[in-house]
């Protein structure tokens, strides 16, 4: 789960980590009352989950309780585009106001904590190139990123928070303060479950305190049950309208830029095995959705409802094993989201495991034309076939059909 700049802040500032004084805004009248209090000058930063925003022009310094206005009154509501964001960008419904830090003879760096894959574990990184090109820097010079991984088992030493501060050549009258800043940071990042924690810049000012002027974090979703007070900061109106959706019927979906092929799919490896195989027929899966593998048939039709619900699907490609959710309930949930919500698109489905004869046979009766496979690459094949005639081969009624036996209705173990 991503979080607003402010409210990283607010969590940084419980661990003991230095961040400027600053509130959130809703109004421009808000952004005012909070300036006339942090005093002039002041920054007023667009709060959206996404980097590049000072680019973008979404942070702005304010002198006076004029400019603070106009400048809250310009940003909120503005879509905010950076290369985050994609095209589309952002709209701005809040921002942060805070105090001013004075930039003359300080140093910005770059410091961030992340869970790495390889390793297996989190991995302290550091550079003393900070600021809104941290992105090139990796690029281009991956030697200017220091690293610290950290053992799980021991937790983050002194030894490796004195080396980075020693390997970004600070001071020697600021490594004490930068040792127990990065140790206050990891302490943060290991209490509240977090999978990113980003200060970029890691400010050091000319009078040598250290700052974290921006604050990024990611939560691991699998862990908030434990933490009630976090999953409290979630902002809806910066998700994906469908992704909020499926959360809510216990579905993992996430939506994939210039796909046209809707996939659904019960397993993650299967689910990401099904797109890689979609793009490796030629064609673009425009989701990942996984439905669990204990599923019913209700919770089949509100995913293809999500699914529907995208307008750039143009086809849909069912890949399911049949485990704890049956072939025959599969089937059931299908036919009853076609019916019910007046599919009009081409569906392939490739389904083996328990029931998997039954699933078949319910499908061939239905009255739907689905199209079947029982060999994945032939059913992409099929579906990437369908999506170019897509507006002609709708899943409409067979006029050979015949009704569902009976024995059907009720599934057989």
């Amino acid at each position: 789960m991503k979080i607003h700049e402010y409210q990283g802040k607010a969590v940084l500032r419980k661990f003991g980590v230095k961040v400027p004084d600053g509130e959130p805004a809703f109004t421009p009248e808000e952004a005012v009352s909070i300036g006339n209090r942090l005093g002039y000058p002041c920054v007023v930063k667009s709060q959206i989950h996404a980097g590049g925003r000072g680019k973008g022009g979404g942070v702005k310094l304010a002198k006076n309780r004029e400019e603070v206005e106009a400048l809250t009154h310009q940003m909120l509501g503005m879509t905010l585009v950076t290369h985050q964001t994609g095209p589309e960008g952002r709209v701005v419904k809040r921002v942060l106001i805070e105090q001013g830090m004075k930039l003359e003879g300080s140093r910005e760096m770059y410091l961030a904590i992340v869970m790495d894959r390889d390793s297996q574990r989190p991995v302290v990184m550091a550079s003393s190139e900070g600021g809104v090109d941290i992105e090139e820097t990796a690029a281009n010079n991956p030697r200017a990123i220091l690293k610290q991984y950290v053992d799980p088992a021991v937790g983050f030493q002194a030894f490796q928070a004195r080396q980075i501060a020693f390997g970004l050549g600070l001071p020697n009258a600021v490594v004490g303060q930068a040792v127990q800043f990065i140790r206050a940071l990891y302490e943060a990042f290991e209490k509240t479950d977090s999978s990113l924690l980003e200060i970029n810049p890691w400010l050091l000012t000319a009078d040598g305190v250290l700052y974290a002027l921006d604050a990024k974090i990611n939560f691991d979703d699998n862990a908030l049950d434990r933490h009630p007070d976090l999953r409290a900061y979630r902002d809806l109106d910066e998700e994906e309208p469908l992704e909020v959706e499926a959360s809510k019927h216990s579905l993992n979906y996430i939506k994939l830029p210039g796909g046209n092929v809707g996939c659904m799919v019960n397993g993650a490896g299967l689910a990401m095995a099904t797109m890689d195989i979609i793009k490796l027929a030629g064609g673009s899966p425009a989701n990942f959705l996984d439905v669990g593998g204990g599923a019913n048939a209700d919770q089949i039709k509100n995913a293809f409802r999500i699914l529907m619900a995208d307008k750039d699907v143009k086809a849909v490609f069912i890949n399911i094993f049949g485990g704890i959710l049956r072939c025959d309930v599969l089937a059931e949930g299908v036919i009853a989201a076609v019916r019910d919500l007046n599919v009009k698109v081409p569906i392939v489905v490739r389904m083996k495991g328990n029931n998997e004869a039954l699933g078949k046979e319910m499908l061939l009766n239905s009255g739907f034309a689905f199209q079947t496979a029982d060999n994945m690459m032939v059913a992409a094949k099929k579906v990437v076939a369908a999506v170019s005639g897509a507006p002609e081969k709708p899943p409409a009624k067979a006029k050979t059909a015949t009704k569902a036996p009976a024995a059907a209705k009720g599934g057989r173990k």
